[in-house]
């Protein structure tokens, strides 16, 4: 089966595909307005797919677009799932949601971040309370964010990083730069100050349709880290905890846990996982998020930084900010035959063990 045309080119018509295919599906369709609008001042919204029994107990739940860069994937995913007929593989009694663009903003605008320069997967969190500390982002912000933006600069912050790195250890560096940071709210990885407006959509869709819902799985879409292509199977939970008991019992050893240090991913704060639990408090979750790597780390990150200071200090329709826009989307999206079928059959074959420990639950 060939991937490939599941795929779209931008967020726009990555809407238009996934509704189009999950309509049939015969899926019910749900749409929650974005109060934004895109680069071309086209409407902006997050889309629901239901297929399945209205009041089931077990539901399968994808998501795209938590990074919204990232939502091509996802994205690609969903809508193949549809239009391929492999959502019609359900069992009898389990229902199947799926959360097209969570963030479509920062899918519209190829940013991984939302409206207000947050980082979703880092905004889970209790803003009534003492807010995590990252003491060490503290030490590297004005590295990791410079006001200027070229090659002598990209080499001398380089040069503070490895600095770091050497007298801290990389995994220390990792944790420092994308482990979440609640200071700078113009710097990358910022968890916000407040909840944002996917964070809020996200605990209102399913307080809405999985209010009768007892086990649900979950496959967040992710891109970015790891090997190129290589879907990884990363499950936030603690350890010890039924969740991660369930993901080893459905995925076998091939998963990975960050507060293990088993993981590509370290350890963050303020993750989605946090918000569906508070949202959902008697359902039994089993989550992960299925990352798939795109271009070495150290080039990701550096197209982060550079996003970061084109919309802070940049030009986005100058040539520099154009060829930033195209150092974004490589380093969430490979925008190659190969890649999407790794992703596709990687996807197919999770998402069928999802459905297979639902079954069997």
């Amino acid at each position: 089966m060939a991937a490939a045309q599941y795929f779209s080119r931008d967020y726009s018509e990555a809407r238009q595909r996934f509704t189009a295919a999950a309509s049939a599906a015969d899926a019910r369709l749900f749409t929650y307005a974005h109060p934004g609008k895109g680069p071309a001042e086209e409407d902006l919204s997050t889309h629901v797919a239901w297929l399945g029994p209205e009041d089931a107990e077990r539901v399968l739940l994808t998501i795209s677009g938590t990074h919204g860069a990232e939502g091509f994937c996802g994205a690609g995913v969903q809508t193949g799932w549809f239009e391929s007929g492999l959502a019609g593989e359900s069992a009898n009694g389990i229902a199947q949601m799926a959360i097209h663009a969570i963030n479509p903003h920062g899918f519209a605008w190829l940013r991984r971040v939302t409206e207000d320069n947050v980082d979703l997967n880092r905004n889970f969190v209790d803003f009534a309370g003492h807010l995590p500390e990252n003491q060490g982002y503290d030490e590297l912000a004005e590295a990791l964010c410079p006001p200027n933006w070229d090659d002598a600069t990209i080499a001398e912050t380089r040069e503070v990083l490895a600095a770091y790195a050497e007298a801290h250890g990389m995994d220390a560096l990792q944790r420092a730069v994308s482990g979440g940071q609640y200071r700078h709210p113009e710097g990358i990885f910022y968890g916000g100050a407040a909840s944002t407006w996917s964070h809020r959509s996200l605990k209102d869709i399913l307080r809405r349709h999985l209010s009768e819902a007892k086990q649900i799985a979950i496959i967040d879409y992710h891109t970015g880290l790891g090997p190129r292509g290589h879907g990884e199977r990363i499950c936030p939970a603690a350890p010890g905890s039924d969740g991660l008991a369930r993901v080893r019992e459905w995925y076998g050893d091939d998963h990975t846990c960050p507060a293990l240090g088993t993981s590509s991913a370290s350890e963050i704060h303020g993750f989605n996982v946090i918000g569906m639990e508070e949202a959902l408090p008697e359902a039994s979750m089993t989550a992960i998020a299925l990352e798939y790597g795109t271009l070495p780390t150290e080039e990701v990150k550096l197209a982060l930084r550079a996003d970061n200071w084109l919309h802070l200090h940049g030009d986005l329709a100058s040539a520099k900010g154009r060829a930033i826009k195209d150092q974004i989307r490589e380093a969430f999206y490979q925008d190659a035959d190969d890649w999407k079928q790794m992703v596709w059959e990687r996807a197919i074959q999770t998402q069928r063990l999802a459905l297979a420990g639902l079954s069997d639950g």
